[in-house]
Formats: structure tokens, sequence, C-alpha cells
């Protein structure tokens, strides 16, 4: 934490001092120009931990090369295309290429458990858990749109898959990639909190969404249960994410387009602020989703059945937010 804290100053001055900034536009949830790039803080911070983990016998060879690899070209590509402008398709083909990486080193999806048990989707499974990796590292950056709402996302729901963990399977190895993101993070977010000085970037965003990703499909390994227990914990995310995309799509607008119809960007518009949009986010992490997914290791509700539980209030707050809706219905 302290090491991005210090690592974060110094690229804030870097940025400043190229003009690596994100300038107001249209479609920005910022009045000022503010540099970019903060994210790359986490990236080194995280990577550079992972060999002394694994020579701590705490991470196993086949987790490091999955991060290292997968996580550094997300991030090598994000941290390019701050800097200019990489072309979506080349973007979008190196996410499939860090995706497909990080599945073959981790064995792939497991089989899930499914109402009436665990259930092998086979090579279905396995394309999806890829389209799952390469879209979730994507919306984790349309829903960095406002000040300190990715870092807060980051830290409660690692903070969340930690408790999974103990609840479920004791302190495994497993814990240490949450406990790592969660504090590396933790001090950006010092800086990245409204009213933010410093934005992540593509190079933070992607790196996180993949990494949150990869830990829920590690975690079905551990535990099959525990996979469904981190879908609901990455819900806030995903179901304003996919609203909108929805949406936007049934009306037949370009989804690939920029634009501010997200719930959170909404909520922040009505309340006029970033901080209680940013902190209401933490608050259904830690108090909505957690207990769910809670119940779910615990083997005391079914994983598909919490998800539908979970998904359904955010859903619906999502609507009641105008998530998706064309920008000028406010109201």
């Amino acid at each position: 934490m302290l090491l991005t804290l210090l690592c974060t100053g110094w690229l804030r001055h870097y940025a400043l001092r190229k003009g690596v900034l994100d300038h107001p536009n249209a479609r920005s949830s910022h009045d000022v120009p503010t540099p970019r790039g903060g994210g790359l803080a986490v990236v080194g911070v995280v990577l550079a931990s992972l060999p002394g983990l694994m020579l701590q016998e705490v991470l196993s060879w086949p987790v490091l090369v999955t991060t290292l690899g997968a996580g550094g070209l997300v991030a090598l590509v994000g941290w390019l295309d701050d800097h200019g402008d990489v072309a979506t398709r080349w973007r979008l083909l190196a996410h499939f290429v860090a995706a497909a990486w990080a599945l073959y080193w981790l064995g792939g999806l497991p089989p899930l458990p499914f109402f009436v048990g665990p259930v092998d989707f086979g090579w279905i499974g396995q394309v999806l858990a890829l389209l799952y990796l390469v879209w979730l590292l994507n919306l984790y950056n349309f829903m960095d749109g406002i000040d300190g709402i990715a870092g807060v996302e980051a830290v409660t729901v690692c903070l969340g898959g930690l408790l999974l963990y103990v609840l479920a399977a004791g302190w495994v190895s497993e814990v240490h990639g949450p406990l790592l993101l969660g504090a590396s993070v933790l001090g950006f977010l010092v800086w990245n909190f409204p009213k933010a000085r410093i934005f992540l970037g593509d190079v933070g965003s992607g790196f996180i969404g993949l990494m949150l990703g990869l830990f829920s499909i590690q975690a079905a390994w551990v535990a099959p249960e525990l996979f469904w227990g981190w879908i609901i914990l990455i819900g806030a995310f995903v179901v304003d994410a996919n609203v909108t995309l929805f949406r936007r799509v049934w009306r037949g607008e370009k989804f690939y387009e920029a634009h501010r119809s997200h719930a959170y960007q909404y909520a922040a518009r009505r309340f006029g602020s970033h901080v209680p949009v940013t902190l209401a986010v933490g608050a259904i992490n830690l108090f909505w989703l957690l207990p769910l997914a809670v119940l779910v290791a615990m083997g005391l509700l079914e994983g598909i059945v919490g998800v539908f539980i979970a998904y359904g209030v955010l859903i619906v707050l999502c609507y009641r937010f105008k998530a998706g809706a064309r920008e000028l219905q406010e109201v």
C-alpha cells in the first residue's frame, strides 16, 4: 500500500511533465485536465511482488506465469493506449491473447455447482470463460468514470473475497492475490478519492478487471461454490455495465462510442458529487453483496440463486438511476 502510494505520486509528476492528461469533454465526468496512467503503480507493485510470494511458497508457478503474462500484456496495451491511441482491434486481440494465456495456465474453468451438482460445461465453458475475462477487463474500464469508484470497488471486492476464502476454505495460498491487489489499490485510492488528483487510466482499470476475473476462476478450483461468491461480489460493476450496454444496443446505438449513461454517472450528476455515489458502491458491496456471497460460500444458499437475488436488486437500482437511458433523460 505504501509503495503504491509513493509510486502514484511519482507517476502524477511524470504525467504532468509529459502531458499525459485526461482532458474534459462532453463525455467526461470531470471538469479539469487530470493526469492519467496512475494505475501503472498498482500494476508494477503487484507484478514485482509476485516472485517474492513464490519464493515464500505461497504462490504457485502457474499463477505466477498467468499473472505476469496476462496481466503484463493487458497493462502494456493499456499504457500505450493512455499515451496514444491503440486501435480497438489490436487492443481486443491482446485482451483475448491474455485471457487465453491465463486460462491455459490456470487449467481452464472447472466444473461448477449448478442446482443438482457440479456441471462440466466442457469446451463451451472454456469459451464462455474466455469471453468473461475479456468482457470483465473492458467493463471495468467503462465503469471507471468517476473519482474513486474503481478503487473502492476493487478494495471492497478483494476484502470480500478474502472473507469467503477464510469461511469456506481457511487460510489458503490463494488469499494472497486479493490481499496484494487490495492493498496496492488502497495506496492508489489515496490519490484518486474525490477529488481525484490522478486517474487509473487503461493501464490500471484493465489490469484490475482481469485480476478480479482470474481470482474468481482460481477460487473455483479451491471450492467450486466460491466462483458464484465472486460473481456476486463483482455484481455492482457487472450489472451497471450490462444493463447500460443492453439498453444502448436495443436502441440501435453504437455500443463502443463514449457516453455518460451508466447508472453511476446519472447518480453522480443527480447528487452533484462523486463522493456519495462512490461510497454507495462500497456500501452495496459490503452490506448487500458480501452477505449473500458469504451465504453461498458457506453452503447455505445455492450459488446461482444467490446471483439472481443479488443481481435482481441491482438491476432495479440501475433502472431507477436510468442506466442506459438517453443522456438527455436526466430525471
